[in-house]
């Protein structure tokens, strides 16, 4: 599949709602034929942590991470990443029975690359043109860096086993070891290539709502990680962040949750909105990075214009969005970080 450049209808229909539609038109070389190489590559090369968004075989969409030494993304040439890692097997890109781990092949994906210690980011979107027993390769349409804003500084690590507390009841990072600004690493062991799995660990815990403990992790994130999809401009993951509380979450009415967070000040190219506004399918990813635990939401997204000012429109955006979750899958990974360092520039919250 051949994914169509420059900005599509619903990315042009949030930034004309928005008022920013002269200024968005500017970053259009950003949409531009990927360059891997140079610059990127070298970042690309040394991560050992990125988020994927990508569909399942009934469909569909989910964000997981992937966990691997610096050199797992490897950059073949200017349109080609080959990523040396799969989906862990017990996530909800894992794979069952006859069907294999990891992205589909033909499946248009977003891939974004993450360096949470100095707040930089690199978003890769293509199709999966190879796909095996230990890694998956993209062709890329798109590839672009975004600001640093709402990252909050992390140290992460890789564990080499899970330790005593790896999937246990998710602990708030105020009682985790405090990071330094330099962001001190937490001296645990580094695993190979590979998923992200804490090995050892029971099955992943599935279920069509959310129960108390994930309620409660959503509450207190800072980070989470958004997947939004168009069908003809493809799959896109990216990074939001903000205060711990940033995300709400409220009761549908009928025994099941929604969630809502407000839209911050950004680029103005409105790729994640834009998505949703033309494709409301979303997927989000929760990590609990004292503990491990991964927290994975596929469901229905829709940005709702609230008007500038009234509670919770902590970006002062006047906008928001909510996400309706329809499956939700936990999981126990070997990631951790040391205590967050929070981005000086983000919104206090406001109801």
């Amino acid at each position: 599949m051949t994914v169509v450049s420059g900005f599509h209808e619903g990315e042009l229909a949030v930034q004309r709602r928005a008022g920013v539609g002269a200024a968005a038109a500017r970053l259009t070389g950003m949409l531009a034929a990927p360059a891997l190489t140079g610059g990127a590559g070298r970042f690309l090369r040394d991560r050992d942590l990125a988020v994927l968004t990508a569909h399942d075989h009934e469909g569909r969409l989910w964000t997981v991470p992937l966990l691997g030494e610096p050199g797992f993304l490897d950059v073949v040439d200017d349109a080609t990443l080959d990523v040396l890692a799969l989906p862990a097997p017990d996530g909800p890109l894992g794979g069952s029975g006859a069907d294999p781990a990891g992205p589909l092949r033909g499946d248009q994906v977003g891939l974004i690359a993450v360096d949470l210690a100095v707040r930089r980011r690199l978003r890769v979107n293509g199709t999966v043109v190879a796909l095996g027993p230990t890694g998956f390769a993209i062709a890329a349409d798109q590839a672009y860096g975004n600001c640093p804003q709402y990252i909050q500084r992390r140290q992460v690590d890789i564990l080499n086993e899970p330790d005593s507390e790896a999937g246990a009841e998710p602990e708030s990072e105020a009682d985790s070891e405090p990071d330094s600004e330099a962001g001190a690493g937490t001296g645990a062991r580094r695993g190979p290539a590979g998923d992200g799995r804490a090995r050892g660990r029971t099955a992943a815990v599935r279920s069509d709502r959310l129960d108390a403990g994930q309620r409660q992790l959503i509450a207190r994130a800072d980070t989470f990680f958004l997947g939004t999809t168009h069908p003809e401009h493809g799959t896109d993951a990216s990074h939001r962040g903000g205060a711990p509380g940033f995300v709400r979450v409220e009761s549908d009415g009928e025994g099941g949750d929604r969630l809502w967070w407000p839209d911050y000040p950004g680029n103005n190219m409105f790729n994640s909105l834009g998505n949703i506004a033309a494709d409301g399918s979303a997927a989000l990813l929760f990590v609990d990075f004292p503990t491990g635990t991964a927290l994975h939401l596929s469901g229905t997204a829709e940005v709702e214009w609230t008007g500038p000012g009234i509670a919770g429109d902590d970006g002062g955006t006047g906008r928001r969005v909510r996400f309706t979750p329809r499956r939700v899958v936990g999981t126990a990974t070997r990631l951790r970080a040391t205590r967050p360092v929070p981005y000086p520039g983000n919104p206090p919250l406001t109801g």
